[in-house]
């Protein structure tokens, strides 16, 4: 279908794109193993007037799945054409266009997954997400979800989960979101394409778990134990597949590297110079040949189950403090458990001042030394304020310091008649805690200082997390964020458990690394997914380039169940100076709950030292 409809409003030249805007229904969430159901497009040339549109149903060839989400049924789907018969039409109209869509990774992936099983390349070189927009230009919805953004907006909605409509009423949101950000003097977060997150294969078949818990090295003369961990290193006589088959049966765990941790080595090769031999001997971690490995494998002995703990009541969220440990040397980055008397779990409990009830104050810092602008941060975080690290809609005061009046965005704060105030204001007894109109109608979830633990409730849909880190546009070097899926012993079980650009997916799907734009990426953790042995999920940043941390300055963490949700938690971490390496944030085990904490201790150290601490094999 070909139909023209009003045009949109460009408000400024530098956001006169030829954009297609995208809406896809799919079977399930999984691009590389879920299908796309229907599809839809809408295409606008430069000067906003709409040029094209095109929907059709999709028979995926397999179960639907949600229908009580998106309504298609097997039924409706049967008579509709594959994807492979509309691809090329859908990608006519995504050729040299940025593509634009609310969650666009989301589409993009499963274009990019559908593109590829039709044989065909995704015409895709750039992408804009209406939901990083919208958290650039933070309105006043409780949530960032495309049916509040419609409602803020004004923009009316049939018919959700219906591809054309949805994209329809994107439309809408996009053509007042560029208003918007127009209005505050925005950079568009475009995203090039295929990002350097983009999966290109589906990851490795997920390691089967160990069900039991590491028992510790080999004794000498004594017997293997269940949860053993053990690396093999050179050629074998038994199949490598038979042997890991063999000892996985058994109870063992079988890992690609070797660490501190590592019960044994099995290696042939006594005098090997592989990377595992090396670590091994500068470990003294036991070795053992393949001869005698099987033998000690004829008779395991029982080891310590891992408990699965049963979900938490449901209980709202509640923050405490605690204090982040000094930087220890790497390659250990193990984290020093927060003391548990300083948590509650009680919606009325008092908390710590530092973390008390969010107020609806937002500040943002301009100028000022790296140093100054990290105490007034904090100041405000005290306060019980946000701190916010860019203008948007949301910010309600601006502090100046020293410098700050040649700050580009000044003239935008004269223009939108906020309040400027001078240093000492941020501890003047006087300063009202609130202002008149909240910066969100709901609520801004607990503000965590640098250590800040908050519990999770327990959700009733599922046990998905969004945890998002932001910072200033660079124009010099890259951040990436990844993300470490970790055992008892702060280590990953394989190489799978490191997410990075370069492999964004666990191997079970439990963690999964986003692109957002060139100021955001994003970590997904399915708690549900995560195996027993799994006590913890850290996340962190490093630079990819000559910069420092002291640099780039404040990084902003959000903790939401959901990419469009509230959020639950947030923290600005900013104590870093020569740090290339910086922990942000980390989702760990703590009896029957989950807890988040805002972490912010950074290492001189680039990323490949931190990877090896955990127990990665860096080839």
């Amino acid at each position: 279908m070909l139909s023209v409809a009003p045009a949109l409003d460009i408000p400024r030249p530098d956001y006169a794109h030829d954009w297609a805007l995208v809406d896809v229904e799919t079977s399930g969430l999984v691009p590389r193993r879920d299908r796309i159901l229907s599809v839809a497009v809408l295409t606008f040339g430069p000067d906003g007037t709409q040029t094209g549109e095109f929907s059709t149903l999709v028979n995926p060839g397999c179960d639907p799945g949600p229908v009580h989400v998106h309504g298609l049924t097997p039924e409706r789907l049967a008579g509709a054409p594959t994807f492979d018969q509309v691809a090329e039409r859908v990608g006519a109209l995504l050729r040299d266009r940025v593509l634009v869509a609310h969650n666009a990774q989301f589409d993009y992936d499963f274009l990019a997954h559908e593109f590829a099983r039709a044989r065909l390349h995704l015409p895709v070189a750039q992408r804009l997400c209406t939901l990083a927009l919208n958290r650039r230009v933070e309105p006043p919805t409780d949530d960032l979800s495309l049916a509040s953004l419609a409602a803020h907006y004004g923009v009316p909605q049939t018919r959700a989960h219906d591809a054309l409509d949805d994209t329809r009423v994107l439309a809408g949101i996009f053509r007042a979101s560029l208003t918007e950000a127009a209005r505050l003097d925005l950079p568009l977060p475009l995203v090039p394409c295929p990002p350097r997150q983009d999966p290109q294969f589906a990851p490795n078949p997920p390691k089967t778990p160990c069900a039991f818990r590491n028992p510790g090295r080999l004794e000498p003369g004594g017997p293997l134990v269940q949860g053993m961990k053990i690396a093999i290193t050179g050629e074998t006589t038994t199949a490598r597949a038979e042997l890991v088959g063999r000892s996985v049966g058994a109870g063992l765990n079988m890992m690609a590297s070797v660490s501190r941790h590592t019960s044994v080595l099995v290696t042939n090769e006594a005098a090997s110079a592989s990377a595992k031999a090396r670590r091994a001997a500068a470990e003294g971690v036991p070795v053992l040949d393949e001869d005698t490995f099987l033998r000690l494998l004829e008779d395991v002995r029982p080891g310590t189950p891992h408990v699965k703990q049963s979900p938490a009541p449901s209980a709202p969220p509640a923050a405490a403090p605690a204090e982040v440990p000094a930087p220890e040397p790497l390659p250990v980055p193990a984290q020093t458990e927060p003391a548990p008397a300083a948590v509650t779990t009680s919606p009325s409990a008092p908390t710590h001042p530092a973390v008390a009830a969010p107020r609806r104050r937002r500040v943002l810092v301009l100028g000022g030394t790296h140093e100054a602008a990290s105490a007034a941060r904090v100041r405000i975080v005290e306060r019980g304020w946000a701190a916010a690290l860019n203008l948007s809609a949301s910010v309600t005061d601006v502090v100046l310091l020293p410098g700050g009046e040649t700050d580009r965005r000044m003239a935008r704060v004269t223009a939108l008649e906020l309040p400027v105030h001078a240093p000492d204001w941020l501890g003047a007894p006087t300063a009202p805690e609130t202002v008149a109109a909240p910066a969100r109608t709901g609520t801004a979830g607990a503000i965590l200082p640098r250590g800040g633990v908050v519990d999770l409730p327990t959700l009733p849909s599922n046990g998905r997390w969004h945890l998002g880190a932001s910072w200033a546009r660079q124009s010099d070097c890259e951040i990436d964020v990844v993300a470490f899926v970790l055992d008892e012993d702060e280590q990953v079980s394989c190489d799978g458990d490191f997410v990075f650009y370069g492999a964004p997916e666990s191997p079970d799907g439990a963690v999964r690394l986003l692109c957002d734009g060139p100021t955001e990426q994003s970590v997904t953790v399915d708690l549900t997914v995560l195996p027993p042995a799994v006590r913890r999920v850290a996340i962190a940043a490093a630079i990819d380039g000559a910069a420092v941390f002291g640099d780039i300055g404040a990084v902003q963490i959000t903790l939401a169940p959901g990419s469009d949700a509230p959020v639950t938690a947030q923290a600005t971490l900013d104590a870093a100076t020569s740090e290339r390496t910086l922990l942000l944030a980390e989702l760990y085990r703590r009896g029957p709950l989950w807890r988040f904490r805002a972490v912010g201790q950074g290492y001189d150290q680039g990323l490949e030292d931190l990877v090896r601490g955990y127990g990665v094999e860096v080839k």
